[in-house]
């Protein structure tokens, strides 16, 4: 066999491997921070959180579960479709059930190892349902401290990320109705807190309480949010709208 026809076989060979293992060498790799350019060529977007960013996504590199099943995804794909050129990388690491010192705990790992250029935070109600059920490690004070802590400790590991904070929510569904004045005077607070820290770290704020406020004059509450926390359908395609929206002010090659 001659050297120039060995050349070519191993050629194919080695893009046949790369092909098959492309999928699970995309989610397991954090992306190279100088191969992202201004316009956002190859950037990495990480979205984090509770069971709102985890939509039940898989754990493994099946491509039709592994951002989830919400507003995560709804990003993911429009973003995906509409600028193949960009190369962009997205990652869901939202848990269900967790709170913020639940992040504290996995986050080199799960955040500042994936070196994002874009890291998005929705957190918050698991904190607000372990205080309203009588414990005191979940304050408003904590919540602020440990939040203000994650962003400190980020932004001195990647300080060219662009941090993108996300209000916590809800509407009067279910329990959350049945106990509207404890729920909302608490989320107020948290509320409060995602935006004065969105001011200290030059974030990007997604006011999704306030949209989904404006969606109560297209349809009721159960429409947007089944019990009161977790988004129907239609409530994570708002998210999603209101996420690019705010985002694509910022980072322009975003279109809204």
């Amino acid at each position: 066999m001659s050297n120039k026809r060995r050349s070519f076989l191993k050629q194919v060979t080695t893009l046949g491997v790369a092909a098959t293992v492309a999928p699970g060498i995309i989610s397991a790799r954090p992306a190279v921070k100088s191969a992202a350019s201004k316009e956002g060529e190859g950037f990495t977007f990480l979205f984090q959180g509770d069971s709102i960013t985890d939509g039940n996504r898989t754990r493994n590199n099946d491509w039709n579960h592994v951002m989830g099943h919400g507003y995560a995804y709804s990003i993911a794909s429009k973003l995906w479709y509409e600028l193949p050129a960009k190369k962009l990388h997205f990652f869901n690491r939202g848990i269900s059930g967790n709170k913020v010192t639940d992040l504290a705990a996995r986050w080199q790992t799960d955040t500042l190892d994936l070196n994002p250029n874009v890291l998005s935070i929705l957190i918050g109600i698991n904190d607000v349902a372990a205080f309203l059920n009588g414990n005191q490690d979940f304050t408003a004070e904590e919540y602020e401290r440990g939040y203000r802590a994650l962003l400190r400790q980020t932004k001195e590991q990647l300080p060219d990320v662009q941090l993108v904070l996300c209000e916590p929510f809800i509407l009067p569904v279910g329990k959350v109705k049945a106990q509207w004045a404890a729920y909302e005077g608490v989320v107020r607070k948290r509320r409060e807190i995602v935006k004065r820290l969105s001011a200290e770290h030059q974030a990007i704020l997604v006011e999704f309480q306030q949209t989904f406020n404006k969606a109560l004059t297209k349809a009721p509450a159960e429409y947007w949010i089944w019990d009161g926390i977790h988004p129907m359908p239609a409530g994570h395609e708002l998210m999603a709208r209101e996420w690019i929206s705010q985002v694509s002010k910022k980072l322009k090659f975003i279109k809204s």
